[in-house]
Formats: structure tokens, C-alpha cells, sequence
């Protein structure tokens, strides 16, 4: 692919910002909602396979909670192939694999196929597209980046939005298994947006540079030097918080619905209203951290989206009716869409380009721990209240919780350094002052005016700029250079001229 010698994410190349991003920006958006809606779309399907195979529904679900982990669990591994072979490759092959997991599904024979088919492979190709998605993104984008990473998120409810009915219309006229043929058919999609990817190509360097870049060393396929940063530790632990809470709401706010009495398909409606309000919450909130003011300040408008997400599940957890429910809906996408648009923008923001590779991979495996323990922890609960107001203040009390920990520990331990101003040309200008401020020392006045005249014609001769010696102290303080100049410039008529003070 020619990709893999330049795609390191440090080429020196600055990110145009449009042009072929705007591609890559495409590319990503159908890719999110490939990796997002794929596992939701997939449910679509388990009643046909729970008459097929003769098991029970908890044992379909796995089918997506595989599809999940491997898609957060296998951060660390697509780093390293990143790192390796570049963004393209990784998502060409990942394209593959994850096309081959549906059709291989297809002539499953059992439910444990299923598991290796549809959630391993499956799950593993989405993951090889989705990470290098997002990097790629990065490298395209720097001004305008928030407001990209919001546009590219929105590929989540969009494609949620068309999978799912995508999905029952496959289901009624071919069957579960034409339906994941022609799925696995669909994801071939992945590749062709992996050809979307092309390398940023750094300036081509001369011969006389060969030598530089054969001493360079090489990148490492897995940087753990980003637990050294406050900032990304900070946000690691703040989004494992999160995670635990963030995706109980939807997975269980269509039961609750039907729990309250009202019919299935009333109740599905509430997924349909919080997907089409977080396709818009997304791209707005895109642009909104994108203003000069809010942009430097986006890791606190992240800890707000995300006290906003758990204060309406607080209050949601009190809905006792169907129009609370879609009261609660709206709010909840406008907030899950507002964290969907930062979450990786901030951790941009935190590593820099350069880790971004290694940091997403390391904080994806953390929230897959994350993902396996909250919803069924969430399940738990329901099983030994019977009450779903329990499930959602759960939610909302982590989330909460993981929203206060990323703002105060970001206010408490991680300060910005003062700018200073550039110390080159800040020397260069205080030699230029001194030496006029000695080139244009009035001397002495003399005893006659005869000798006024020669003595200061005798001076201008004598006091030249190359006699000026510039003193640097022992620190890299530019307000305390000394400049010294001759302590005796020069005697005439047995007057001696000395400059009245140094700088």
C-alpha cells in the first residue's frame, strides 16, 4: 500500500484541515456507524435464532456483548498494528474479516458458531476499522477537528436509524440466514472506506537528510509512556466510571416502557426519538467546541455533557408514565450525543497526534472491562429490586460520579504553564538597546568647549559595536542578560570617559 512508511502520525505534515479529509471525514462516519449500530442491529435476528438453535434469549445477547468487547477489548492489538503497518492496511484487512464473520455465520450450525463468528470475527474486522478510523481523522484535522469528530459520530444513530429496519426487512423475506449474507455483504463497505485512508506524505527530503533519518528511531508499536501524563490517567479513569453507567439507559428504557404497561411497539418509539435528537446533538456540539473560547476549555464542557447525561437519568428514574419517558429520551440523546461528540476530541487534545494511536487502544481496553460489568451488573440489580428506578439512579449516580472526577482532578492537578515569549528575540532586542544606549551616551562634559568637540569625536571613533560584550547569566532568564562594555573607554587630555551605568 506504500502507507505504512509514512503513517506514523509524526511525519511533520500539518493537517490540511479539508480537501481529501473531507473523504476521510465520510469514510469515518460510515465506519462509526458500522462499529455502534452493528451489535444493535444484529438483535434484530434473536428470535429466529432462539427457534433455531432452541436457546434462550440471555444466551442470543452474548452475541452482542461479544461484538462489544471485542470491539473495545481489542484497542491495544489494533495500536500495534497501526504502528506497524499503517491506518490502511489495518482497515483494508479488517473490512475483510469483518465481512467473513457474517458470511461464515450464516451456515452456522450452532449458537457456539455464532459466538465465534458473528462476535470474534466479526467483532475483531469492526475493531480494525473503527480505531484507525479515528486516527486518521485526527491527522486530517486540527482546526476544525471538533467540529469533524462531532460530524463523525453521528454515523451511530444514523446507521442505528437504518440498520435495525434494514435488518426486519432481511429478516421477513430471506430469512436469518440470507440476512447475514447480505450483511456480511454490506460490511465489504469497510474496505472501500479503508481505501478512503491515504497517508499524509511528509516534503521529500535530500540526500544530505538520509543520514537524520536513518538515525531516527523507530516508533514504538504500543507507548505506554502516556501513563506518565496526568491528563490521560485523569481521563482513563473518569471514562471507565462513565462507561459503567453510560449504556444502561438504552439497553433497558424499552422494558421500562413495557414494564409500565404500554405495547411494543409504543415502546420501541423511544429508541427511535433518542437516536434522531443525538443524530443532530452530535455535529451542533461539534461546533460548539469548536469555538475559540470553548475549544481551549473542552475537557470541562466534556465533564458538563457528561453531568448533564447522569442528572437526567437521576430524574428519568422517576418517569411513571409514557410522555416522562419521551421527555426523558430527548434529553438523555441531546446528552449521550454531546459525550459521543468530545470523548475522543478530548483525549486528542490530552496526548497529542503523535500518542494518539497507542492512548485510544489502551483506554478502549479499560472500558471494555467496563462495558462487561456494567449493563449485566445494571441486570443484577433489576433481578433483586424488580424496580427499574434502582437500575437508572445506578446509572445516573456513575456517570455523576465519573463527570465530578474528570473536572476537579483536572482543576486540581493539571495546571497550564504561563507563556512566555521567545527568548531568542527577546536577547537579540536587548542587544540592539544596550549597544545604542552606549553608542549614544553623552560624555562627560569637558572644561572647554574646544575640547567638547574632539572629546566626543574621539569617543565615536573609539567606542565601536563589536566592542560591546554581551554576558549571559548561568539561567535562562532574559530579564537578567548583563552587557558589559569596557570599563575605560578612552582618556583624553587626561579626561577619562567611563559609561555612568550598565545594563
Amino acid at each position: 500500500m506504500g502507507g505504512a512508511a509514512v503513517d506514523t502520525g509524526d511525519s511533520g505534515v500539518k493537517a490540511p484541515d479539508g480537501g481529501w479529509g473531507w473523504s476521510v471525514l465520510f469514510g469515518c462516519f460510515v465506519i462509526t456507524g458500522f462499529s455502534y449500530a452493528f451489535p444493535k442491529a444484529v438483535s434484530v435476528f434473536f428470535k429466529e435464532l432462539i427457534q433455531e438453535f432452541g436457546v434462550g434469549y440471555s444466551d442470543t445477547a452474548w452475541i452482542s456483548s461479544i461484538l462489544l468487547a471485542m470491539l473495545y477489548g481489542s484497542g491495544p492489538l489494533c495500536s500495534i498494528l497501526v504502528n506497524r503497518f499503517g491506518c490502511r492496511p489495518v482497515m483494508m484487512v479488517g473490512g475483510i474479516f469483518a465481512s467473513l464473520g457474517m458470511i461464515m455465520a450464516s451456515f452456522a450450525t450452532s449458537i457456539i458458531h455464532i459466538y465465534l463468528c458473528t462476535g470474534v470475527i466479526t467483532g475483531l474486522g469492526l475493531a480494525l476499522n473503527f480505531q484507525p478510523s479515528l486516527i486518521m481523522l485526527n491527522r486530517y484535522f486540527s482546526e476544525k477537528r471538533p467540529l469533524a469528530n462531532g460530524l463523525a459520530a453521528a454515523g451511530s444513530p444514523v446507521a442505528l436509524c437504518c440498520l435495525s429496519p434494514l435488518g426486519q426487512v432481511l429478516q421477513y423475506k430471506f430469512g436469518w440466514r440470507g440476512g447475514f449474507l447480505i450483511l456480511g455483504g454490506l460490511l465489504l463497505n469497510c474496505c472501500a472506506c479503508g481505501a478512503l485512508m491515504r497517508p499524509l506524505v511528509g516534503p521529500k527530503k535530500s540526500k544530505v537528510d538520509e543520514p537524520e533519518k536513518d538515525a531516527k528511531p523507530k516508533p514504538k508499536l504500543l507507548d505506554f509512556s502516556v501513563f506518565k501524563d496526568r491528563g490521560f490517567l485523569i481521563y482513563t479513569v473518569a471514562a471507565a466510571i462513565m462507561v459503567l453507567g453510560l449504556f444502561v439507559p438504552p439497553v433497558f428504557v424499552v422494558s421500562y416502557a413495557k414494564e409500565l404497561g404500554n405495547e411494543d411497539t409504543k415502546s420501541a418509539l423511544l429508541l427511535t426519538i433518542l437516536g434522531f435528537v443525538d443524530m443532530f446533538a452530535r455535529p451542533a456540539c461539534g461546533v460548539i467546541a469548536g469555538l475559540k473560547w470553548v475549544r481551549p476549555r473542552c475537557v470541562y464542557l466534556f465533564s458538563f455533557a457528561m453531568l448533564f447525561n447522569g442528572i437526567t437519568d437521576l430524574v428519568g428514574s422517576f418517569s411513571k408514565d409514557y410522555p416522562s419517558l419521551v421527555v426523558f429520551c430527548i434529553f438523555f440523546g441531546i446528552s449521550y450525543g454531546m459525550v459521543g461528540a468530545l470523548q475522543f476530541e478530548v483525549l486528542m487534545t490530552i496526548v497529542g497526534t503523535a500518542k494518539f494511536s497507542s492512548a485510544i487502544g489502551l483506554v478502549l481496553l479499560v472500558e471494555a472491562l467496563a462495558v462487561l460489568v456494567g449493563p449485566p451488573g445494571a441486570g443484577r440489580l433489576l433481578d433483586a429490586t424488580k424496580n427499574y428506578m434502582y437500575v437508572f439512579l445506578l446509572a445516573g449516580c456513575e456517570v455523576v460520579v465519573s463527570a465530578f472526577v474528570l473536572a476537579i482532578c483536572n482543576w486540581l492537578f493539571i495546571k497550564k504553564k504561563p507563556q512566555e515569549p521567545d527568548p531568542p528575540a527577546k536577547m537579540e532586542m536587548a542587544i540592539t538597546e544596550a549597544e545604542m544606549e552606549v553608542l549614544n551616551k553623552t560624555p562627560q562634559e569637558p572644561e572647554n568647549k574646544d575640547d567638547a568637540g574632539e572629546t566626543r569625536k574621539e569617543q565615536q571613533e573609539t567606542v565601536k559595536p563589536e566592542d560591546v560584550k554581551v554576558k549571559e547569566p548561568e539561567s535562562t532568564g532574559v530579564d537578567s542578560l548583563e552587557i558589559e562594555v569596557p570599563k575605560q573607554l578612552t582618556e583624553v587630555n587626561g579626561v577619562v570617559v567611563e559609561p555612568e551605568s550598565s545594563l
